[in-house]
């Protein structure tokens, strides 16, 4: 698992390597233009050289780009979904250019009114489906990883079925993939606060997506219960995961290999810090040894009496 955090790349894209490395990250996660505007950022070649010259001489396994939080994909609004294409094909670009592993997107919403009706969720996961398939025919290799969602709303994604309609929408291409974030799988119904749990939620995945489509990850504690369908995220260890049930997301078997970025508040309110990425570490060694402490109780025969 290469464990790591968001980043900003301000002062120059080859920055968020800085900041990736003072981390101690094996992986980052950026923004390829302001996450809260239209405009995208106009990086040139010189830029893209000197972020992969960076990446070389780091320990940064693994890049990932997050698509702006304006991105909405199945919108009616014409100039919503335009605006929305333009983006995400940018930061697709963007991801070509400095070998991202990929983009995580938010897929949009059908709007608050549409949450229980299901043509209106069905045709909005249709209009997400298009813009999705012509934002790759219009990039060349980043993946894409639709990330599940809290739920609130009318935001698509809360489920796998809908992930899965979406992928489907979107032509179930080899590019799409997925990416779980812990505190939105916790907001939107999906109990992974132990092993056990969370063996049954990738049980389901594994059943409805595959599991060849999930490429990232984001470990993020709630400050919301399970069930709440809101988007709040706490420190590692610190929200109604806690500690056990991010050691259990950190030591998922089938999460090994994966780039796992931290979107975390950080004590100061600047993010994550090198300190809870060490954290992590700490984390995911204790729930693999408590899963081989598991496995032995399960496999040690019973002393004859």
């Amino acid at each position: 698992m290469l464990i790591g955090a968001h980043v900003s790349p301000a002062g120059g894209l080859h920055m968020a390597v800085s900041r990736g490395r003072e981390r101690a990250c094996e992986a980052i996660q950026i923004f390829s233009q302001s996450p809260r505007a239209w405009r995208p950022t106009a990086y040139g070649e010189e830029d893209f050289a000197a972020f992969r010259a960076a990446l070389a001489d780091s320990e940064i396994r693994a890049v990932m780009i997050h698509a702006v939080y304006l991105v909405n994909l199945a919108s009616e609004d014409e100039q919503i979904s335009s605006r929305s294409l333009a983006s995400l094909i940018h930061s697709l670009r963007v991801g070509d250019a400095i070998g991202a592993a990929g983009v995580v997107l938010h897929p949009g919403s059908a709007g608050r009114l549409a949450r229980d009706d299901g043509a209106a969720t069905a045709a909005a996961i249709r209009r997400a489906g298009r813009s999705i398939a012509q934002a790759l025919s219009e990039s060349e290799r980043c993946p894409l990883h639709l990330e599940n969602t809290a739920g609130a709303g009318g935001t698509l994604g809360r489920s796998f079925a809908e992930l899965a309609a979406l992928l489907e929408a979107a032509g179930e291409g080899p590019r799409l993939g997925v990416c779980l974030d812990s505190c939105h799988l916790l907001a939107s119904g999906y109990d992974i606060r132990t092993p056990e749990g969370l063996g049954v939620v990738v049980d389901e995945l594994e059943r409805r997506l595959g599991l060849s489509r999930l490429g990232s990850l984001h470990l993020n504690d709630s400050q919301a219960p399970l069930g709440s369908n809101r988007d709040r995220h706490a420190d590692v260890g610190e929200g109604e995961l806690g500690e056990e049930g991010c050691a259990a997301f950190l030591s998922e078997p089938r999460f090994q290999g994966l780039p796992l970025v931290l979107e975390t508040p950080g004590p100061d309110r600047q993010g994550p810090t090198r300190a809870q990425v060490e954290h992590c570490r700490r984390l995911r060694a204790r729930g693999l040894e408590a899963r081989a402490r598991a496995a032995g109780a399960r496999t040690t025969p019973e002393p004859r009496g």
